[in-house]
């Protein structure tokens, strides 16, 4: 599944995604996703994403 576009979707769209597709696996030696966040929640890291003022993508660039 793609991130919702925030010139089409809502807030709770957007937030639906973060929390799917962010959401913990329960098994960090094979998982990593704490890590790419840098410890920070995923609603944290993806705020701006979420409230529509700044674009997923630039964010996940942000990451890097």
């Amino acid at each position: 599944m793609r991130a919702p576009d925030i010139n089409s979707s809502s807030i709770e769209e957007r937030e639906n995604y973060i929390k799917e597709a962010y959401r913990c696996k329960g098994n960090c030696e094979i998982c990593g996703l704490c890590a790419v966040l840098k410890g920070k929640s995923a609603e944290v890291v993806f705020d701006e994403y979420i409230k529509g003022e700044k674009a997923y993508f630039d964010i996940v660039k942000e990451l890097r």
